[in-house]
């Protein structure tokens, strides 16, 4: 069966509508995929000065988190499964997930390790500097810290010798962890010993469509909780 593409869709004419905001981890992990491509979309960014995109979001999903994909008729929730429906309707030249069933598995691995293992510890200590002072949570930002010193380590090794996160081709799991690693080395800066994870992000932050989605949120850096280094 051939691949589907934008000229097979019964919504041609229609635009995809991401709802999300340039300085979200989440959000800029989808942004990538849809820059890799040159995929078309209308971008309704979350925020006060559009509050008709807030109130459309909340109704598309009352959880309220972000991105969100409207593709005609359906919405499409959790920045993993937007690239997928991306990769599988929406597909360029650069595949962001293998069509082959093995390394396809790795790629989604990668891409929950990231997620779950850097992406989370790090919102973690983020979100904590929110907190008011009393009710915040030493304990969890410390195991949060212990968690990206082991992911740091595991990484490292896993990426010796690779290009990109699953070996020599760009796709899903490297758009997690170009936020992932972005953010965590603020917050809980890779050591200098973890040189093929160092390496790694540097590359990630010279690929262009990650340093599109890194200039686009640069304005909003002085609202980063702990304070954003002046780097990168």
């Amino acid at each position: 069966m051939a691949r589907k593409t934008p000229k097979d869709k019964e919504s041609i004419g229609m635009p995809l509508t991401l709802y999300a905001h340039p300085f979200s981890s989440y959000c800029q992990k989808v942004l990538i995929a849809l820059y890799e491509n040159a995929t078309p979309f209308a971008y309704r960014t979350l925020g006060p000065d559009d509050p008709a995109a807030v109130e459309e979001w909340a109704a598309l999903w009352p959880q309220k988190r972000m991105p969100v994909l409207v593709d005609g008729g359906r919405t499409v929730l959790e920045s993993s499964v937007i690239i997928e429906y991306l990769a599988l309707h929406y597909p360029g030249p650069v595949r962001l997930v293998p069509a082959d069933p093995e390394p396809a598995l790795d790629v989604r691995r990668l891409d929950r390790i990231f997620d779950n293992y850097v992406m989370t510890p790090m919102q973690k200590i983020v979100l904590d500097h929110l907190r008011p002072e009393a009710d915040r949570d030493s304990y969890g930002v410390r195991q949060a810290r212990e968690m990206l010193d082991t992911s740091y380590r595991w990484l490292d090794a896993d990426l010796a010798g690779k290009d990109w996160a699953a070996g020599t081709e760009f796709g899903l799991a490297d758009c997690a962890a170009a936020p992932s690693l972005f953010y965590a080395d603020w917050v809980h800066e890779i050591p200098a010993a973890c040189a093929s994870l160092k390496d790694y992000r540097k590359r990630l932050l010279a690929r262009p469509s990650v340093a599109r989605a890194v200039d686009e949120a640069r304005s909003y850096r002085h609202f980063f909780p702990p304070g954003a280094p002046d780097r990168d």
